[in-house]
């Protein structure tokens, strides 16, 4: 692989990472013109599903789907947009940034998850690192004020991590592993937005957007949370590989305090930097741990059948 390949792959990892952790950026002015976060997210869902469908038709890719897909599709689709909505409705309850970094434990559930239903072993790593994870979740819902993080909003934010992890594992488990990732996302958001549907009593409750702002916000949320993160993700993926794509997801929630605390005013304690710093470590090692025991193994057996 040449270094103009290993190059576009790092940058495309970034700002894969970067953009997703764009969403408090977008979403809490929306919030603050009124608007609640189905009607949020049914314009986010929405306007993405039209841009990845352009794309789709001017790459001419196939809309065809077999019926076997059809269903994973439409589960796959729910637990996405549950995902979404749940840590949205945390916004409400906690800052975006602390919300974001919670999210980031995902990849130690997928390991739990693969570990209990699908008889992956759990390395030594693996549990240490969950153990830093919790902790350090357990340090953000501390804080350093008079008062912890809401309970409400810590639970929803665990569990919009469950969906994704749930999610992801379905996806690699099931008959869309080999789905090309455009066309993946594009149903999945095309079948999830129905939940915003129904919820918003088939589109009668639903938020105008109310001001020129708020179409800003609307498209830059369908376009660079969405659209482009999830398409730098695959092209990320395609030169460098997961493992390093992933590691680079630790731009995420750094990304949402960052501009949190820079915008909207939420208080950096050293308690939180500490936790945020406890958690993007626990994740950062369970993503490299199988590749590093691989490498180390390799050089032992490498080692010994020389000597």
């Amino acid at each position: 692989m040449n270094i103009g390949s290993r190059t576009k792959g790092f940058v495309c990892g970034a700002t894969a990472a970067a953009t997703y952790g764009l969403n408090p950026l977008f979403t809490l002015p929306l919030y603050g013109e009124g608007m609640d976060a189905d009607s949020v997210l049914f314009y986010r869902y929405g306007f993405a599903v039209l841009i990845l469908g352009l794309m789709m038709k001017f790459q001419h890719q196939s809309f065809a789907l077999k019926k076997k897909e059809i269903l994973p599709l439409v589960i796959g689709g729910l637990l996405f947009s549950a995902s979404s909505l749940l840590l949205y409705s945390s916004y409400n309850y906690m800052d975006a940034g602390i919300a974001s970094t919670i999210l980031f434990v995902y990849p130690v559930m997928v390991a739990v998850i693969m570990a209990l239903f699908f008889h992956e072993k759990l390395s030594f790593i693996t549990l240490s690192c969950i153990v830093l994870a919790l902790s350090g979740i357990g340090l953000l819902y501390k804080g350093d004020g008079e008062s912890n993080l809401s309970l409400v909003g810590m639970l929803l934010v665990i569990l919009s991590s469950l969906s994704y992890a749930v999610y992801i594992v379905g996806v690699n488990q099931s008959s869309l592993k080999e789905m090309p990732t455009s066309k993946l996302t594009f149903y999945a958001l095309l079948f999830g937005s129905s939940l915003y549907i129904v919820r918003t009593d088939f589109c009668m409750d639903l938020d105008a957007i109310p001001t020129l702002p708020a179409w800003g916000n609307i498209l830059a949320m369908a376009f660079l949370p969405t659209v482009i993160s999830l398409v730098c993700t695959a092209i990320s993926i395609h030169h460098i590989g997961s493992t390093p794509t992933a590691i680079l997801g630790a731009l995420e929630p750094v990304t949402a305090v960052f501009f949190g605390v820079m915008i909207f005013g939420e208080q950096l304690t050293p308690r939180l930097i500490a936790g945020i710093l406890m958690i993007i470590t626990a994740v950062s090692f369970i993503v490299v741990g199988k590749t590093v025991i691989r490498k180390l193994n390799h050089l032992f057996i490498r080692k010994h059948s020389v000597s």
